[in-house]
């Protein structure tokens, strides 16, 4: 889960870390009153799941409450990156006498947590690690270890903070990790991390990315979740408790496993066809499931054909078979489907599938197969 700016700014402030006053706002009217209790100057700032809003004049600097007025009445309704600005978080304007880089994410190859610090903070950390990468301080930390106040301050001296902000920066780096860790959290980061003209250092920006899967621990997590920005295929397959991501292709894809999903948004691109949608459905194929995802892809107008990807585990094939069946009983499908059904008693499965076969509901023996096929027929399709 992406949080938006402000979120991120409460969730740090959770684990004691300085922010600054402000406000959400969902209209200009909001945005004035925000300023006006905040006092001026404040910061006008589009609140989006996405990078570049500076760029993109969605982060204004106001002097005055009419200057809010304008810039919130300017940046509302903005289209930044695709994605359409419906809030703004009003915040109290600081003093910057420098700018940093600070996260925390996880290093899979390393099986580490990985921490990146520079003193050349504001812009992408992308863009730092192109044009100066010795400007990056790393640091990798054991999950079991932690990270010590010793490495956290000698990582902060490798990155080459005055010492004016030493010790504000390891206290908030410390913080910081906290966060990352007992938050569930995939990626922390505060850009810029600053040091103010009285020598404070303070998170000025958030972006922060939680681990969906852990909602269970965290019942506050729940509402973040309703601030997701998802297209109507997504809500709607959200709604029906699936792992569903939109694409722009025209194959829809059905697989049981995220990693067996991938593999098949893959494979159809590999044999020259365009998957509209990722779709894992888990360990369970049985009617209810399969009916809903069928229903998801089916109210996509952009579906072509469907690609059923199975392997059967624990989940026995002429279980699949019959969760497929029922769940064609109560869908009535625009688009013709190609099944590969392999794993566990694999053949009673096609078996129960085989007296249901027409040219709208094929089979195929192996994943390639199968992705061929189904980019056969959605070809076919377009060209009626």
């Amino acid at each position: 889960m992406d949080l938006f700016e402000y979120q991120g700014k409460e969730f740090f402030a959770e684990y004691g870390m300085p922010i600054s006053p402000g406000e959400l706002a969902l209209t200009t009217e909001e945005a004035v009153k925000a300023a006006e209790n905040l006092g001026c100057p404040v910061m006008v700032k589009a609140q989006v799941h996405t990078g570049g809003r500076g760029k993109a004049g969605g982060v204004k600097f106001a002097a005055s409450v009419d200057e809010v007025s304008e810039h919130a009445e300017n940046i509302l309704g903005l289209d930044i990156n695709g994605h359409i600005v419906e809030r703004l978080w009003i915040e109290k304007a600081s003093d910057i006498a420098e700018e940093y880089y600070a996260s925390f994410t996880l290093d899979r190859s390393a099986k580490k947590h990985l921490g990146m610090l520079s003193a050349e903070g504001g812009v992408e950390i992308e863009t730092v690690a192109e044009e100066n990468p010795e400007a990056i301080a790393r640091i990798w930390v054991d999950p079991v270890e932690g990270l010590s106040e010793g490495n956290c301050r000698n990582w902060v001296k490798e990155a080459a903070l005055p010492e004016q902000a030493l010790e504000g920066a390891v206290e908030i780096l410390l913080k910081l990790y906290e966060a990352y860790v007992d938050g569930d959290a995939d990626l922390v980061e505060i850009n810029p991390l600053i040091l103010t003209e009285d020598g404070r250092v303070h998170v000025l920006d958030a972006k922060v990315t939680l681990d969906s899967n852990s909602v269970f621990r965290h019942e506050n997590y729940a509402d973040f979740d309703l601030t997701q920005t998802r297209d109507e295929r997504e809500t709607a397959a959200h709604s029906k408790g699936l792992q569903y991501v939109g694409l722009e292709g025209e194959v829809g894809v059905i697989a049981n496993g995220a990693g067996l999903a991938m593999s098949t948004v893959d494979v159809v691109n590999q044999v020259g066809g365009r998957p509209a949608n990722f779709l894992d459905i888990g360990g369970g194929a049985n009617a209810d499931v399969m009916t809903a995802a069928l229903e998801v892809i089916n109210n996509d107008p952009e579906v072509r054909s469907i690609f059923i990807n199975i392997f059967g585990g624990i989940t026995r094939g002429e279980e699949i078979a019959n969760g497929i069946i029922d769940a064609l009983d109560r869908v009535e499908m625009r688009s013709p489907i190609v099944i590969r059904l392999d794993g566990t008693n694999a053949d009673e499965g096609r078996a129960i599938l085989e007296p249901h076969l027409s040219e709208t509901l094929q089979v195929a023996p192996t994943m390639l197969e199968g992705a061929e096929q189904a980019v056969a027929l959605a070809k076919g399709m377009n060209n009626q």
